[in-house]
């Protein structure tokens, strides 16, 4: 690996750690929404995908953080991070 390979690898790391923070927002704005108590972050998402499409919490809490955005495609449609967030 040459260092210009070395710096595409670590923004694409950097690029995906900002995605999972997102994701974590998302999934306490989700708790607020749903009223979930005592949980938030991806926990939050993990629980709603539990109880909407009844997938087995083994198989929710296994999956990448990329799946998880996928699974919830339409529900982060025109969400945006809180402003006190940015």
């Amino acid at each position: 690996m040459n260092k210009a390979q070395f710096e595409n690898v670590q923004r694409l790391h950097v690029a995906e750690g900002n995605l999972t923070a997102l994701l974590e927002a998302f999934g306490s704005d989700l708790a607020e929404k749903e009223g979930y108590k005592d949980v938030g972050g991806l926990e939050a998402v993990h629980v709603y995908l539990i109880r909407k499409y009844g997938w087995l919490p083994r198989d929710v809490v296994t999956m990448r953080p990329s799946e998880l955005r996928l699974a919830l495609h339409v529900e982060m449609q025109g969400w945006t991070l809180r402003p006190e967030l940015r």
